[in-house]
């Protein structure tokens, strides 16, 4: 059984499963879901917990099996909490994953939590996370998309009773604090609290905002590619700053520029040969929101431009590996932030062009 976890409060209100799996790299959502887990347990009687943690191809499984099939002599019902911080049982672990799972079967006096990080496509079709996930609830924890971060931001704040002025600087209170805790959920939480501690219940203005929060954002370069893509510049101007600032690699930045840059030129030549776009897409593996932003700009860049735009992904891979480019900037961040615009402030136009209209660059 699946569940989100907007889901989990009105699960656990129904009643426990005795085997639950949470999958994600969100330390505070998983911490929060797991947290929520061991609360309702011990609502329902179960007064013991046992954790071990999965470190090395050594681990003792036995003790695992062991603690499943042990009762206490002080209560009937505990919490057995096992840890894979690897996602990464291997064959006796998986092995010993499907025995604990048959011997869960009818016994209602132990509840197992697993905790893992997020899973790629071929460990959660492995035999073990099958079993697992067929015989308990799995939960996908997944981080809060920097679209959806402003109101998760407001819900936090109503918990402890404040809000963001209204009007029409309430969505700009919010997007300003969105902007400076991104890609860093769990100081985040930790800045919604300083502000129930500096300020009482009630409204919150945009200067009591800036004067509190910390710029404590932190910046993926796949989400870079996102941001480009959607056309969102300021964003992509932050992003860049903040990747130069936390040392990010400029060579692995230039990749993520690049290969969207490749991407939409073998797209845009398959359209050009007469397959329909999204068979094209599907041929060059394009998936989930990145389709949705190729789909969307694909048809207002022209052949001519994307060449162009792949040209300069060629000169800017030297420059980031210490040659120099006629025309170009020689530092590196420079000529990232100038190709960076080149593709960007062609998607922010599309959004207010016409269909039949392509957007040249």
């Amino acid at each position: 059984m699946q569940l989100s976890l907007p889901q989990l409060s009105a699960h656990l209100q129904r009643g426990l499963r005795n085997l639950y799996v949470l999958h994600g790299d969100e330390p505070l959502l998983v911490q929060e879901a797991a947290d929520a887990l061991r609360a309702a347990a011990r609502a329902q009687g179960f007064s013991e917990r046992s954790v071990h943690t999965v470190q090395g191809a050594h681990f003792d499984w036995s003790a695992v099996l062991a603690a499943a099939s042990a009762l206490s002599l002080f209560a009937d019902k505990q919490i057995l909490e096992l840890r894979i911080p690897t996602g990464k049982p291997g064959k006796e672990g998986s092995a010993a994953l499907q025995q604990l799972v048959d011997s869960l079967q009818g016994n209602a006096d132990i509840l197992v939590l697993v905790m893992l990080p997020k899973l790629d496509k071929a460990t959660r079709t492995g035999a073990w996370f099958t079993a697992l996930e067929g015989a308990g609830v799995s939960l996908a924890v997944e981080p809060v998309d920097r679209r959806a971060l402003p109101d998760w931001i407001a819900q936090r704040l109503a918990l402890q009773g404040q809000r963001v002025v209204q009007g029409p600087e309430g969505p700009h209170t919010l997007a300003f604090f969105a902007d400076l805790v991104e890609g860093n959920l769990l100081a985040a939480h930790q800045e919604i609290q300083k502000l129930g501690l500096l300020y009482p219940a009630g409204e919150l203005s945009l200067a009591q905002v800036e004067s509190a929060v910390l710029n404590v954002a932190r910046y993926d370069v796949f989400k870079l590619s996102e941001a480009v893509l959607g056309g969102q510049v300021l964003r992509v101007q932050r992003m860049l700053d903040g990747l130069k600032a936390e040392g990010e690699s400029e060579v692995l930045v230039h990749w993520a520029l690049a290969e969207d840059i490749r991407g939409l030129k073998r797209v845009k030549d398959a359209v050009a040969e007469g397959r329909p776009l999204p068979m094209a897409l599907r041929e060059h593996r394009v998936w989930g929101l990145k389709e949705q932003l190729y789909e969307r700009v694909l048809p207002h860049l022209t052949l001519p431009a994307l060449a162009k735009l792949l040209e300069a992904a060629h000169q800017v891979d030297g420059i980031v590996k210490g040659l120099k480019q006629p025309g170009w900037p020689t530092d590196g961040w420079q000529a990232l932030q100038r190709l960076a615009m080149q593709l960007c402030e062609p998607c922010a136009r599309v959004s207010g062009a016409r269909t039949s209209r392509a957007v040249r660059v």
